[in-house]
């Protein structure tokens, strides 16, 4: 899970986003798109993502200035239906389609009711959560997913099987806070976890589960995307872009008054805040709401920066010949 740190220097989200957008344009991205990127690294910072916000943008910018990634992709649609779009990232980060293809896919699915888009041909796209995001002041439901280049062996354990594809699912409310599940298939089975075997002993029926939807990342997110299962297939100009992802929509009212449904999700995420919580925890939230919680007080207060996270931003920031704002201060 991501927790805010326990020590941590606070830094105020618009400083932060500048201080990515220029380490974008450091590393040869043009200004839309380390603007872009800075954007939706600081939205994930603001919710509390912290493992999707910011941070990544250490391994982002050596991957664009290495040129393992694109630094200028070209982005475009190279397919289009009705009620479908194919959006190749030619290389580059998959921020970039990804994001493209939920906005023209938004617009397609309330014409149309119901549309996909997939992407292929790029690198990491984030959190799935931010595409799902953008569904909701659309009265859409949503369901994203992404697959990346798998390397199976014989041999290797069955928990390979599934990669680290993350899911996102949401759906809006109308006062209160929208449903927005955004995870990892396999979190807490990932080798370095050090409860995996304990977890596959006591339950080894939620392991299955885990694994089962990592498959769909990776079928339906990767393999669709042109991401074969054998790597010795693929066949890439930029190392990098190993990556695919899907993102589906469609509209509330082709089965019920949308305003209706969310009026409902007002009252499921009010009788959920008055459940007792996890044995932990000190209240109990429907997905999507701590984060929701987090991001108003991180926007006032400002983005707790814990010490691995100023770190990494510091060192590549060195490389760069750059300097980050806690440190400018």
């Amino acid at each position: 899970m991501n927790l805010p740190p326990s020590t941590a220097i606070t830094v105020p989200a618009p400083a932060l986003q500048a201080f990515i957008a220029q380490m974008g344009q450091t590393v040869g991205l043009p200004v839309d798109k380390a603007e872009l990127l800075a954007e939706l690294l600081t939205a994930n910072d603001l919710r509390g993502v912290f493992s999707h916000g910011t941070t990544q943008m250490a391994t982002y910018a050596r991957l664009l200035r290495d040129g393992v990634l694109n630094a200028q992709p070209n982005v475009q649609i190279v397919k289009e239906t009705p009620v479908s779009l194919l959006v190749d990232g030619d290389g580059g980060l998959g921020y970039f389609p990804a994001h493209m293809a939920t906005l023209a896919m938004i617009e397609k699915a309330k014409t149309q009711g119901i549309a996909i888009a997939l992407t292929r041909n790029h690198g990491h796209f984030g959190a799935a959560g931010l595409y799902s995001r953008l569904t909701l002041a659309h009265d859409l439901l949503c369901f994203v997913t992404s697959g990346h280049q798998l390397d199976l062996k014989p041999g290797q354990q069955i928990f390979d099987a599934a990669g680290g594809s993350p899911m996102s699912f949401s759906a809006p409310a109308d006062q209160e806070e929208s449903l927005l599940l955004d995870f990892g298939a396999m979190h807490d089975l990932y080798p370095n976890s050090p409860h995996r075997d304990e977890i596959a002993r006591m339950a080894p029926g939620s392991v299955f589960r885990a694994i089962g939807t990592g498959a769909i990342c990776q079928s339906w997110g990767g393999f669709l995307a042109g991401v074969p299962l054998d790597p010795a297939r693929a066949k890439r100009t930029y190392a990098g872009a190993n990556q695919g992802s899907l993102v589906i929509a469609f509209r509330i009212d082709l089965f019920l008054d949308a305003q209706q449904f969310k009026r409902e999700m007002d009252d499921y995420v009010r009788a959920v805040k008055k459940l007792q919580p996890l044995e932990g925890f000190d209240e109990s939230f429907l997905p999507g709401g701590v984060e929701a919680a987090r991001a108003r007080t991180f926007r006032a207060q400002g983005i707790p920066v814990g010490p691995a996270h100023q770190q990494r931003l510091e060192q590549i920031a060195q490389e760069l010949g750059m300097t980050a704002p806690w440190q400018a201060a």
